[in-house]
């Protein structure tokens, strides 16, 4: 095993939401650095071709589709990554985002974001982090959050409520599961052009109204957020736990 602090050689990487955006990025990120990742979403073509470019770059990954919302089909694909080797690391990047008015808010809207953005993290944690108990190994989970896990903005009620949730599990986990070597931590990323924020963005008024907000100016890229990632999964970060990593070019610094 290489006992350089930055590669994750030797080590399996659990994945969710890794079929696009910024899952997809951490896949690629992780395998980089040496780790065989195990890709998880709900949508088999998008995890079978993420996989496929990660092979092609010359890394090592396996397509596993799943609703990560599901308890047990969140189970099988812990158990089917723990089966390829050592499972050390999980990125939690599942996530979605229905903005509106919190006075006509839908109700099953909220309970979509809760459930993909909370609940699917969570059973991801629990998962992973019951199998690195049981083996009594170390490892690491990174959650991605948002800036909206800090701040509030308007027509954002649900997704602000959910990435605060993202941000207090996972300082609870860390301080949980520290004594037993495994680190829980964040990234919370500022808009970056993705499938999911892309319809927003293409909005003018919306995106001069984010550039504002950004001291740099710029949104990030899935490139920046995916290292943010690397860096907490791996041995350089020992001593980073229950921490929020902002990637938000200082809006949640005004």
């Amino acid at each position: 095993m290489s006992d350089d602090r930055w590669r994750l050689d030797d080590r399996v990487a659990l994945v969710t939401g890794a079929g696009r955006g910024l899952g997809r990025g951490c896949a690629h990120a992780l395998a980089q650095a040496g780790a065989t990742v195990v890709l998880v979403a709900r949508t088999a073509a998008d995890v079978e071709q993420a996989a496929g470019e990660i092979a092609d770059a010359g890394g090592t990954a396996r397509a596993h589709a799943a609703d990560v919302t599901d308890e047990e089909q969140l189970a099988g694909a812990v158990r089917a990554a723990a089966a390829l080797g050592d499972l050390r690391v999980c990125v939690n990047a599942a996530g979605t985002n229905r903005p509106g008015p919190a006075r006509d808010y839908p109700v099953e809207h909220w309970d979509e974001l809760f459930d993909v953005n909370v609940r699917a993290t969570f059973l991801a944690c629990r998962a992973v982090g019951d199998s690195l108990l049981q083996r009594g190994q170390s490892g690491s989970i990174v959650n991605l959050s948002s800036q909206m896990g800090t701040v509030g903005y308007p027509g954002r009620a649900a997704y602000c409520a959910t990435k605060h949730a993202v941000e207090g599990l996972t300082k609870a986990l860390g301080v949980e599961w520290a004594p037993y070597g495994i680190r829980v931590n964040a990234v919370a990323p500022t808009f970056v052009e993705t499938p999911l924020t892309r319809g927003m963005l293409e909005d003018a008024e919306f995106r001069e109204e984010v550039h504002r907000r950004l001291p740099t100016g710029q949104l990030a890229t899935v490139e920046q957020v995916a290292d943010a990632v690397r860096y907490l999964a791996c041995d350089a970060s020992g001593s980073v736990n229950g921490s929020v990593l902002r990637v938000d070019g200082g809006w949640t610094a005004w």
